[in-house]
């Protein structure tokens, strides 16, 4: 792994830290924090994790799943849609 997660909550929705485990095998990531998880309304559905906004270094990335919703930070010098790719990539495996 070339970054590091840093776990500082104790609960995550099902399957994320695997997910981001492998994300972190990619050189241009350097930092992955999980943060706030609140329940949602809709439909159960898998895991799925998508960049929302720009933060400082990096993005903010939503993880959705079972009614659950967990944002992920992510530095990284990737772009948007490089790190969606990434990210889409890690969760096929």
């Amino acid at each position: 792994m070339s970054g590091r997660l840093i776990l500082n909550h104790s609960t995550h929705i099902k399957g994320l830290i695997p997910a981001l485990e492998r994300l972190l095998n990619h050189p241009d990531i350097k930092t992955i924090t999980p943060g706030r998880l609140a329940r949602v309304k809709g439909r159960p559905a898998p895991l799925r994790l998508r960049v929302t906004v720009p933060i400082r270094g990096g993005f903010k990335v939503q993880a959705r799943s079972e009614g659950n919703a967990q944002e992920v930070f992510v530095i990284t010098t990737l772009s948007a849609a490089e790190l969606q790719t990434a990210i889409d990539a890690a969760l096929a495996k």
